[in-house]
């Protein structure tokens, strides 16, 4: 554990000390640079240095390779200015050509003030370029070492002989610790300052005591306390309240080691240890903090969805991969004061290694059993049937590092068991601590909007979860091998961006475009809503001219938004001109309907033809135009369905537009009389129905027309035009309606079709009767002749009437 934080106060101080030489300013001593250069490359060719040795050596040359990368953008924008002068004067003359002289010398002074500019910024290139060499070859040299010492096969620590000289030799580093301190305790100086110490002494024992012995009960009490009195956030008050089961121990801890070094019985050895008591206590209560954070006995609290014996089970062998990895660190500790022999680390590593393979197999296998039958409502893997497989995935590599590894070392590999089996067990810890923080984090979104965080469906907590997961990386790789330095390089290999075309773009570059162009497209909305709700609704611009307005300023917008980001950020694309050429024509082919239709919806907004609110017929469907973009258009029909046309139909087809102009629009409702009735009466009925209703205009008149003489009736047409074509459907309903009262008022007849089908030799309908005595008086029809009345002819039934015999058929409206 002590590496973990080792490893991480360098990565801090190395990252600082980047920053600090970028912060340098005025000219680069290359003098010094040179002397570093050579140095390496010396060390390099004798290949002799130790690892410690060569890392150190690479952040000093990654140093001034930053240094150098900043350097590379000196007096960039005066480069830029001579170098715009220079193509002022135009191209040079070619061989044999003449040039004007004023001309010809103005060139000259450029081109040489130029070339003096850029020697600094060549230099800083070529000098870049040399350390990013050496830093490439050190870290070849490093990998390979790494490589050698986790292949290097050694003893195998299950061989019998070597375990007598194992265990003397931790006997003998056992006793002289205990030897030191018998030592210091029967001294007299270590009495007296014992004695003066005692006040202090005693007061941290107890307090020490009452963290360690009372802490975790004030920690359960005050967890219980606030779930009992708050409904909301009682996961929050859980989880803080739970971290001061870590803290309250750990300063006991703190006080205890403080104690016991205030005694001053602890010789250089003890010393050594007892400053990690502290982070070895930590290491236990963080485990055990973790271990309840995910398998709790509570299925409410718990991260992930186990059963009872399953949860209680994990937490078991969680507690004992944290004593585990103590011991293994009291090993390490013993090897760093006595210089074990690497055999007696080998065989006291062993059993560690096997009981944390044991552990490690057991967690995955209770892992695997993770399905989506076990995932309750609420849990925050609710729904999450990635995340499920992803946690069965890592129990069975969890199996198999806890098998190979001990395999691997009791064959003498035990760089490789060791190499698999604990970063094995770090990576579920750090994925449990990625869990149990998202799960706080869903806590916090569920006690400022009062929803669950699985049951709103929002991007924020998923989002965390993966903020969390990509801080998590750097960690993962440090566990797996990874060196610092791995990650300093990935961090400079960001910052210096990349080559685009001759531009260089960084990161910086990127943010100052995304911040620019966000700048840029606020404005351009707010000054939308503006002139949306302020200023045009003022204006005698109809309603579809606000919107094209409102439209185009955005596209505009958006465009000079764009552009002023790219100058911003210094982005030079004039080097992809010929790619962008060659694009155009596989766009214009591959999407010339898009194109199409973007050119045609820029018409539509600059000529609207049709606008928002507009009631159109096209392809044979009414309706009203809801809103126009520069793809297609979205018309909602009057069965309330949204109808989306793509521009280009507009544009190329026939569309008829009723309210382009105004809302204003004819009726035309045809009306049929009985043959008989007075026709102008007719007429002055239809005149004064149409006339009194409130939506006709009476300029112009209403007409009514004597259309023809019909088939079975007189046909009147009325033609009236009225105030909103909109309310076409009710104005023809209304006079139906007024039609129908007035000419029963006025005894005019509706006329109707009727026909009269009669039967041929009916008598097979009823063939047990006897055909009834024939009148004279009554003529019957011929048998194959049939009579109607109406305006069929006779005989056009017959074949649908009385094709078979003793059919019944009935024509419209028959009775």
């Amino acid at each position: 554990m002590s590496r973990w934080f080792a490893t991480l106060a360098l990565a801090l101080c190395l990252a600082f000390g980047a920053v600090a030489l970028r912060a340098q300013t005025g000219s680069l001593d290359y003098d010094s640079w040179t002397g570093l250069a050579s140095r390496a490359e010396q060390v390099l060719d004798r290949a002799q240095a130790s690892s410690e040795a060569l890392e150190t050596l690479r952040a000093d040359i990654a140093g001034w390779r930053d240094t150098f990368l900043q350097a590379e953008s000196t007096n960039a924008a005066r480069i830029q200015t001579l170098q715009s002068q220079i193509s002022a004067l135009g191209p040079p003359p070619a061989e044999g050509e003449s040039e004007a002289q004023d001309i010809a010398t103005r060139r000259s002074e450029l081109t040489a003030e130029l070339e003096r500019i850029e020697a600094p910024v060549r230099r800083a290139q070529e000098s870049y370029t040399q350390a990013d060499g050496l830093i490439r070859e050190i870290d070849q040299i490093v990998r390979e070492r790494q490589t050698e010492a986790l292949l290097e096969l050694g003893p195998s620590p299950i061989n019998p002989s070597l375990w007598p000289g194992a265990f003397r030799e931790l006997s003998a580093a056992l006793g002289s610790i205990m030897a030191e301190t018998r030592f210091n305790i029967a001294s007299e100086v270590k009495q007296r300052r014992a004695r003066s110490n005692l006040p202090i002494i005693a007061m941290l024992l107890t307090l020490a005591a009452l963290l360690v012995v009372r802490g975790p009960v004030w920690v359960r009490r005050l967890v219980d306390l606030l779930r009992r009195r708050t409904r909301r956030g009682t996961g929050i008050w859980g989880f803080l309240a739970s971290l001061a089961g870590i803290v309250l121990p750990g300063l006991g801890l703190m006080a205890l080691t403080a104690a016991l070094q205030a005694t001053g019985f602890a010789g250089l050895s003890g010393q050594r240890i007892l400053r990690l008591v502290p982070i070895w206590g930590l290491t236990l209560l963080v485990a055990r903090w973790l271990a309840d954070q995910s398998f709790n006995r509570s299925e409410d609290i718990a991260t992930l969805p186990l059963r009872q014996a399953q949860r209680r089970e994990a937490r078991y062998y969680a507690t004992l991969l944290s004593i585990l990895l103590v011991l293994r660190s009291a090993n390490e500790t013993l090897d760093d004061i006595f210089s074990l022999a690497p055999t007696t680390q080998v065989v006291l590593d062993f059993p560690i290694l096997l009981l944390c393979a044991l552990m490690l197999s057991r967690l995955g296998h209770i892992l695997t059993t993770l399905t989506p039958a076990r995932v309750t409502e609420g849990t925050l893997l609710e729904g999450s049937h990635f995340r499920l497989s992803l946690a069965r995935i890592l129990g069975r590599g969890a199996i198999a590092m806890a098998v190979i590894g001990p395999v691997m070392s009791s064959i003498g590999y035990y760089g490789v068991g060791e190499a698999m089996v604990y970063p094995a067990v770090r990576t579920l810890a750090i994925l449990a601590m990625v869990l149990v923080l998202q799960r706080f984090i869903n806590d916090l979104y569920e006690f400022s909007t009062g929803k669950s965080a699985q049951g709103a469906d929002s991007l924020l907590p998923v989002l965390a979860g993966l903020v969390l997961l990509i801080a998590a990386l750097p960690f993962l790789a440090l566990v797996w091998g990874a060196r610092v330095a791995d990650m300093t390089e990935l961090w400079a290999r960001f910052k210096e961006g990349f080559v685009f075309g001759e531009t260089r773009i960084s990161p910086a570059d990127f943010l100052t475009f995304v911040v620019v162009f966000a700048i840029g497209y606020a404005l351009t909305r707010l000054v939308q809503g503006g002139l949306r709700s302020s200023i045009l609704p003022k204006t005698r611009i109809e309603p579809g001219g606000q919107t094209a307005i409102v439209s185009g300023l955005g596209y505009v917008g958006i465009f000079l938004a764009g552009l002023v980001a790219i100058t911003s950020a210094g982005l030079d694309l004039s080097s992809l001109a010929i790619v962008a050429g060659a694009l155009s024509v596989g766009i214009g082919f591959g999407l010339q309907n898009i194109v199409s239709n973007f050119v045609s919806g820029i018409i539509l907004l600059i000529e609207r033809p049709i606008s928002e609110g507009d009631w159109i017929e096209t392809g044979g469907t009414q309706g009203i135009v809801k809103s126009i973009s520069v793809r297609s258009t979205r018309i909602e029909t009057f069965d309330r369905t949204d109808l989306i046309v793509p521009n280009s139909d507009f544009v190329s087809g026939r569309v008829t537009n009723y309210t382009r102009g105004n809302v204003i629009g004819r009726v035309v409702v045809n009306v049929g009389v009985a043959y008989g009735t007075d026709t102008r009466k007719v007429e002055d009925v239809l005149r004064s129905i149409v006339r009194r209703h409130d939506m006709v205009l009476l300029n112009p008149e209403p007409m009514i027309t004597f259309e023809e003489f019909g088939a079975d009736s007189l046909n009147f047409v009325i033609r009236a035009v009225i105030r909103d074509v909109g309310q076409k459907i009710v104005v023809t309903s209304d006079f139906h309606h007024e039609i129908a009262r007035r000419f029963a008022e006025e005894n005019i007849e509706i006329p109707f079709a009727q026909r009269d089908v009669w039967l041929r030799n009916p008598e097979a309908l009823y063939p047990d009767r006897a055909p009834a005595p024939k009148d004279a008086s009554v003529q019957t029809p011929a048998p194959d002749q049939v009579t109607c009345d109406g305006d069929m002819p006779a005989g056009r039934d017959g074949d649908d009437a009385g094709a078979t015999d003793g059919a019944v058929a009935d024509g419209d409206g028959g009775r």
